[in-house]
């Protein structure tokens, strides 16, 4: 019998795949159904520090009849009648996934400042949460912002929050930092749980009939796996945090690949928005049959086994490999299939 199960944050799940924030999971019974086609634990969507503020803000208003900056500032954010749920409906969700179904939820706070709105951290924990993921996603555009400062408000943060709660920590994070393992071990020791890699940063398209700035979603592929896994496998066996890859995991090999990079769990949203709920028993029925077929046990034996904990010098490792790349790459004859396309470095 292969034994699926794996350890995050503290619990022990049945399986690595685990239900990712998202708009499937702001519905009960899209979460029931997430369980039972083999979702080990879910995340719900993020409840932003601006939705807090604004509600913070719109009392003010209504009591004090003042603040000339109100007005303008509801205009940056999406309505909140329109938007995920605001702070009050938003635990009264938590509250009826955790009656409704026997796996871990863990709930999940997207700010990037400290302040009142981290006593929603404790709300969540006494909502019933299993954990917390505490989503940063945060554009330095600033250019006298130095890198140092922005890794100090992560760390920051993260430690406030820890402060707050008793339950478990994870913090997902972009990929976009000039010393991604420095920053790692600086999340560990503030306390970070798990450490989440990579928060997908969504960028705006221009709309040259309206001359506007426009919002554009776009769905994840397995072809983004690739720098997470690259992460993992580098950060494995150097902090103490537990690891979780998401973005880019939509097939059976892409958890399994994951896990022997060194993730404990492998988390999955746009695969379910393109392919349906019921995708995850396919994924989960793929990696028992590869697991089978390999002759594996069980997945704590493959986790990071083709991380590079291993590698003395993990850099030199990579510009080897670099170089390598550069170097197996095959110019295609002329008028053959792949003529005159561009070369993968580019």
């Amino acid at each position: 019998m292969i034994d699926l199960t794996t350890r995050y944050l503290g619990l022990r799940l049945s399986s690595p795949l685990v239900a990712s924030a998202g708009p499937l999971c702001e519905d009960v019974g899209n979460i029931r159904r997430m369980e039972d086609a083999g979702a080990a634990a879910v995340v719900l969507p993020s409840l932003f520090e601006e939705q807090i503020t604004l509600e913070s803000d719109y009392l003010d208003h209504h009591l004090s009849h003042g603040t000339e900056s109100y007005s303008e500032s509801l205009t940056y954010f999406p309505d909140m009648g329109s938007y995920n749920l605001g702070p009050d409906a938003y635990l009264e969700h938590f509250r009826r996934v955790k009656a409704a179904v026997r796996i871990p939820v863990i709930g999940s706070l997207n700010g990037v400042s400290t302040g009142g709105w981290i006593d929603y951290a404790r709300k969540i924990e006494q909502a019933g949460a299993d954990a917390l993921e505490l989503n940063i996603y945060y554009v330095p555009t600033d250019p006298a912002m130095t890198a140092a400062h922005v890794e100090d408000m992560y760390v920051e943060l993260v430690r406030d929050v820890k402060a707050s709660v008793k339950i478990p920590v994870a913090v997902k994070i972009g990929h976009a930092f000039s010393a991604l393992a420095h920053l790692a071990q600086r999340l560990d020791r503030a306390g970070a749980d798990a450490l989440v890699l990579f928060n997908r940063f969504y960028l705006p398209d221009f709309d040259l009939e309206r001359l506007e700035v426009v919002p554009r979603l776009t769905l994840s592929s397995s072809h983004e796996l690739l720098v997470r896994l690259h992460w993992v496998a580098i950060l494995y066996g150097h902090i103490r945090a537990s690891l979780a890859v998401t973005g880019g995991v939509h097939e059976g090999e892409d958890a399994l690949k994951a896990m022997m990079a060194g993730a404990r769990v492998a988390m999955m949203t746009s695969a379910l928005l393109k392919r349906g709920i019921e995708h995850l028993s396919v994924v989960r029925a793929g990696m028992l049959a590869w697991m089978e077929a390999h002759e594996y046990e069980s997945i704590e034996q493959m986790q990071g086994s083709m991380s590079y904990r291993s590698v003395r010098e993990p850099a030199a490792f990579e510009r080897a490999n670099y170089m390598k790349v550069l170097s197996s790459y095959a110019l295609p004859t002329q008028g053959s299939p792949g003529a005159g396309d561009e070369p993968i470095w580019d």
